[in-house]
């Protein structure tokens, strides 16, 4: 009903299929909780822009993940980027 009260889809994977659906499933619990529930949902274009910044400035930015060794997204690629050009010397 929430969906369709904001004109949204639900779109993840095929039924019974839970790998597909573990790392959304992650993903949109964290951000409910660190964004969603903590500032609730103002207008539709509001919450757009609060969820880009949200992913774009501090997700991929600053937010250690326990997968990349607790170490943001950008900081472990650009330790890839390092060690693949040590790799090449």
């Amino acid at each position: 009903a929430l969906l369709n009260q904001y004109d949204m889809v639900q779109s993840m994977s095929g039924k019974g299929n839970c790998y597909d659906n573990a790392v959304a499933e992650s993903f949109f619990k964290t951000l409910k909780a660190e964004l969603i529930w903590q500032n609730g949902c103002k207008s539709r274009d509001e919450t757009r822009r609060d969820i880009f910044r949200y992913i774009e400035c501090h997700y991929n930015r600053y937010r250690k993940h326990s997968y990349l060794g607790n170490l943001s997204p950008e900081k472990f690629l650009l330790k890839q980027q390092m060690n693949s050009s040590q790799a090449l010397t």
